[in-house]
């Protein structure tokens, strides 16, 4: 089934500027794309449960384990402005 896309149309839709050439490029890619995509489709996959990966997967993140970090009072020591241990931000809401 063999599908049609209008490339300058599209282009002219992204307000994108393409000279022939690139037309002409662009439009064998997107038919070679289609081209994969209509082999995929006609696949025989009857049977074949849906998968997200190919492989099978276990929990990929790392253990959560408490690392050293910065000293509260160096941190606060190099803000522009601290009051009483905490930073001070200029308010950028009009409420009180």
């Amino acid at each position: 089934m063999p599908v049609h896309v209008d490339i300058a149309k599209v282009a002219k839709l992204a307000r994108i500027a393409l000279t022939d050439e690139q037309l002409a490029e662009y439009g064998a890619q997107l038919d070679s794309i289609l081209g994969y995509a209509e082999r995929v489709q006609a696949l025989p996959t009857e049977g074949v449960p849906p998968t997200s990966h190919p492989m099978p997967m276990t929990n990929s993140f790392r253990p959560d384990e408490l690392e050293p970090s910065l000293r509260r009072d160096e941190v606060i020591a190099q803000a522009p402005d601290a009051v009483d241990g905490y930073f001070r931000v200029p308010r950028i809401l009009d409420e009180a």
